[in-house]
């Protein structure tokens, strides 16, 4: 029988506004990241999506209007073999944008603080930065 490997995916949310996007910080950790989370067992995009914001920032995403922006894999220097990916959204929303449970903060970065944000993320950076929705 051939094991089949899991690869981690989370599901982020990335909201553009002024030439800056929403990063998140959780407590004890100094890198940023795009806010969302892991899909739960039988769960969809949208409702992993909708969840992990209502949970980390009590706003809600209105899925309707979810819009793929890029699928990133990060790979195990040892193998090659994909280690982790991130599903990324833009979305509307409604709410306040309050950092909530395990979020120690949000802010907005541009691309100058490209290194204060995970590797996975940097990936999302240099897209959103040298497409038509360039980061400051």
């Amino acid at each position: 029988m051939v094991e089949v490997e899991v690869v981690p995916e989370k599901v982020a949310w990335v909201l553009l506004r002024d030439g800056r996007v929403l990063v998140a910080r959780n407590r004890g950790v100094d890198l940023f990241y795009f806010p969302g989370g892991m899909r739960e067992p039988g769960e969809s995009d949208a409702e992993t999506l909708t969840r992990e914001i209502a949970e980390e920032l009590q706003s809600r995403i209105d899925t309707a209007t979810m819009v793929h922006v890029g699928t990133f894999e990060t790979q195990r220097e040892s193998d090659g073999k994909t280690e982790f990916r991130m599903i990324c959204y833009t979305a509307e929303y409604s709410g306040p944008l309050l950092a909530a449970n395990e979020i120690a903060e949000t802010d907005w970065f541009g691309y100058a603080d490209r290194s204060r944000v995970s590797a996975v993320g940097q990936m999302v950076f240099d897209m959103l930065h040298s497409s038509g929705r360039p980061l400051l």
